[in-house]
């Protein structure tokens, strides 16, 4: 029987951060997390209040003919969550390589990675399951999401065996970023000037609705973590 996974959303759009910033992208969003960030904004991946009415299984081959019908040539792919690192893609990845389509993971690194996968996005959550080393040492990139300023610190702590070629974001947690937290972004101003190989980032495709544009993006309003007071 072929591997099945539990799809929460699907859709093609742009990679909103990063690296790879503005390049065309199919998003592929699995189901479960058990780190339940407090400032999630895709808490409707695990959160109890905002399940959604159900969740589409889907192997390989279901996921590679989605992405041949709903993006073009030469958009690579996003496996993003929840928390994909919990899931075999190993077969999710050679079905998509088959197609000349590169493969591209965001995870909090609690799992080993399974699958040639061609970027790694690691974001470690300092507060909950910290990343295993082989992920740390696989990572093309981190980013540090910034709620509190002592998550600067607490993030770094994490990344022990990092490469030297990695780049290291810090990005404003999205209330922080939506309200213009002046601690926070100043925090983030000060960080990189004291240490040039961090970098600044940002949530662009949020300023855009990018995401929105296409049919399949789960459009319900959920707030962050499931929190009504960081809103949306």
């Amino acid at each position: 029987m072929s591997l099945k996974y539990p799809v929460y959303e699907r859709f093609y759009t742009w990679q909103g951060e990063g690296v790879h910033l503005g390049r065309a992208a199919y998003f592929i969003r699995l189901y479960g997390c058990p780190q339940a960030c407090p400032w999630c904004d895709s808490a409707g991946t695990w959160h109890r209040d905002y399940r959604p009415n159900g969740v589409t299984l889907m192997t390989a081959a279901d996921l590679v003919s989605v992405v041949q019908q709903e993006s073009p040539e030469g958009a690579f792919v996003v496996v993003t969550g929840g928390e994909p690192i919990l899931f075999d893609l190993a077969p999710l990845v050679d079905a998509l390589h088959a197609i000349g389509r590169r493969v591209h993971i965001e995870t909090s690194g609690i799992a080993p990675l399974r699958g040639d996968l061609d970027w790694v996005t690691l974001s470690p959550k300092p507060f909950g399951q910290w990343p295993e080393a082989s992920v740390v040492a696989r990572a093309d990139e981190v980013k540090i999401i910034v709620h509190d300023l002592g998550d600067i610190r607490a993030g770094l702590d994490t990344l022990t065996g990092l490469r030297d070629d990695a780049v290291v974001w810090l990005h404003p947690e999205w209330s922080r970023a939506r309200n213009r937290d002046a601690d926070v972004l100043n925090a983030i101003t000060e960080a990189v000037k004291a240490t040039p190989r961090l970098r600044a980032g940002y949530q662009m495709h949020k300023l855009y609705r990018a995401d929105d544009l296409d049919a399949h993006s789960d459009k319900r309003p959920i707030p962050l973590g499931g929190n009504l007071e960081l809103g949306y």
